[in-house]
């Protein structure tokens, strides 16, 4: 796998409304990069998930050592994502 992108997994029917309000953000999980289309994720999260309803964050480390998820949303990183990206 060449690229890991990171996605939301947001509450179902929600969406950014008007007012700028955010939707909920159920989790964050990891996923490859399409080879064909490196900026789109392949169909399946790490640990298994449908990645067509996420959310692509565009989200990358800028330093070494820094987390594969957002920073503040450590509380909700998918732990199966991460255990497998750790396996790699």
């Amino acid at each position: 796998m060449t690229a890991i992108l990171i996605l939301f997994e947001l509450e179902q029917d929600e969406a950014l409304g008007p007012d700028g309000v955010e939707p909920v953000v159920l989790a964050v999980h990891a996923a490859g990069g399409d080879p064909d289309v490196p900026e789109d994720p392949l169909p399946r999260t790490l640990c298994g998930l449908d990645t067509d309803p996420m959310e692509h964050t565009h989200y990358r480390p800028t330093h070494p050592g820094e987390p594969w998820y957002p920073p503040a949303m450590a509380d909700r990183r998918c732990l199966a994502c991460e255990a497998a990206l750790r396996a790699q």
